[in-house]
């Protein structure tokens, strides 16, 4: 008999009608419960795939009209290439267990055994929306001079097997840097607390996209003969304001990482897992609105122009850097995470540029730069009175600056490491084949003309030929 029977059979008497009442009641109860947590993650999946539309409108108004068919065709195919790859391999390397040896999952290929007592359809649903992310970030890096054929070869790989094995390691309950095990093998004692992702999804599909961004080189035009860096201006800055989509569909990013809501953490109390839901929407919003401004005024001061580019870009900055401790740090911390990842926003733009490295959305130092910044700051502030509810498995260690000592600190710098290294063996050397085949970037003359017409055989804008049939039609 369970807790919930037996305190209510107690309740209700001692005998056999009454713990058949108890059951029955409690059973529906936990029934309800099922409906509700799976019907919140159903919906934070809904949300958290959203944010593709604002990631493709952020792309597509980023680059030079000539190119912006191709780079909405990129965002869509990353989502149907992942759903197909995710399917078939993806969530069974990420969450297949018993996994081998705590690094790849080898279990639940095709959802076979899917729903069960640990994963449900919307399990599935919500961590694919997360492979479409890890995939776009890259695909973002990489605009404006890749071909098709390396976006299907790149995208399936990294969807099917390179993240998944990375989200294996620390979001599985038997991954060997996981805060979630069941046992008592943590790292360092203490596990990796990166709850929705700054190093899983945002530094992994940074690291990607700088590894095919450096290896494919950079955008013809984009520095002078000299070396000095020349402005290849976004066409559409009114479609940057995509962001407003993607800072909407955070709130299903990062809260939605809790799985459920139903959760309590005292019985009979007001608080519980809806508190910390709650919690996480309001140090997700105070670290974008920090970054944001700071962003903003922070290039005013180098530029004397105030850019609603600089302004989404240091939003989203905040938003990646807090997604690893949004769940377990005060919100007076978040304004601290925001402000920091817009200096180190601005600093890998600034190295960036100083290195002629060129990301026409600046998605690698936004997504790897800001994401390590992320996973840094929640081994500093992560609370442990959250750390005790959101992760009550395992031992108590949290934030450095919060009294929790070094253990942390020490495991999210070796998440810090392994992700870099492992994203750079696996997505550099495909690059670096693509490349040495000829498979990675357009020709010199595709990429001069408009790519839009070269390589899908429309442009973007018919404005001139609206006009034509107008004047015809005067005639």
């Amino acid at each position: 008999m369970g807790t919930c029977s037996a305190d209510l059979a107690a309740l209700l008497g001692p005998n056999a009608t009454a713990i058949a009442a108890a059951d029955y009641i409690c059973n529906k109860f936990t029934d309800a419960s099922f409906a509700v947590d799976n019907t919140y993650l159903l919906f934070s999946a809904y949300l958290n795939f959203f944010m593709q539309l604002g990631f493709a409108m952020l792309c597509a108004g980023s680059v030079r009209s000539k190119n912006a068919i191709s780079v909405m065709l990129t965002n869509v195919l990353d989502a149907a290439i992942a759903g197909l790859f995710y399917y078939l391999f993806g969530f069974a390397f990420a969450f297949g267990s018993p996994s081998n040896g705590g690094f790849i999952g080898r279990h639940n290929f095709g959802l076979e055994s899917i729903p069960s007592s640990s994963f449900d359809y919307s399990n599935f649903l919500y961590h694919w929306a997360f492979a479409v992310s890890a995939a776009g970030i890259a695909s973002g890096s990489m605009a404006e001079r890749t071909q098709f054929v390396a976006y299907l070869i790149y995208s399936s790989f990294l969807t099917g097997f390179v993240y998944p094995v990375v989200s294996h390691w620390f979001w599985a309950t038997d991954g060997w840097a996981t805060a979630f095990r069941v046992d008592n093998g943590f790292l360092f004692g203490s596990g990796v607390i990166d709850f929705a992702g700054s190093g899983v999804v945002h530094m992994v599909g940074g690291v990607a996209g700088l590894w095919g961004a450096l290896i494919e080189g950079p955008r013809i035009g984009r520095f002078d003969s000299s070396g000095r860096s020349v402005a290849l201006r976004d066409h559409n800055a009114t479609l940057v304001l995509g962001t407003f989509i993607l800072w909407f569909g955070w709130y299903g990013f990062n809260p939605g990482s809790f799985n459920k809501i139903s959760g309590f953490y005292t019985s009979g109390n007001h608080y519980g897992q809806w508190s910390a839901v709650g919690r996480t929407a309001v140090t997700t919003t105070l670290a974008g609105c920090t970054s944001a401004l700071t962003t903003l005024f922070g290039k005013w001061i180098l530029t004397s122009h105030w850019d609603v580019t600089d302004f989404c870009s240091g939003l989203l900055g905040g938003f990646a850097a807090i997604t690893a401790g949004c769940s377990v740090v005060e919100p007076w911390a978040a304004i601290i995470c925001g402000f920091v990842a817009a200096l180190v926003l601005i600093s890998c733009n600034k190295l960036a540029e100083k290195v002629k490295y060129d990301d026409p959305l600046g998605a690698a130092q936004l997504h790897g730069g800001c994401g390590a910044w992320g996973v840094i700051f929640t081994a500093l502030f992560a609370s442990e009175k959250y750390v005790r509810e959101v992760y009550p498995s395992r031992p108590v260690r949290y934030g450095l600056f919060m009294g929790g000592g070094g253990r942390l600190l020490a495991a999210h710098i070796i998440q810090i490491l392994v992700i870099v290294g492992w994203v750079s063996a696996t997505m550099g050397t495909l690059f670096y084949f693509l490349h040495k085949f000829g498979h990675l970037r357009v020709s010199a003359d595709d990429e001069m003309a408009d790519m839009d017409l070269t390589r899908q055989g429309r442009l973007a804008y018919v404005d001139h030929d609206e006009d034509e049939s107008q004047k015809q039609g005067f005639k």
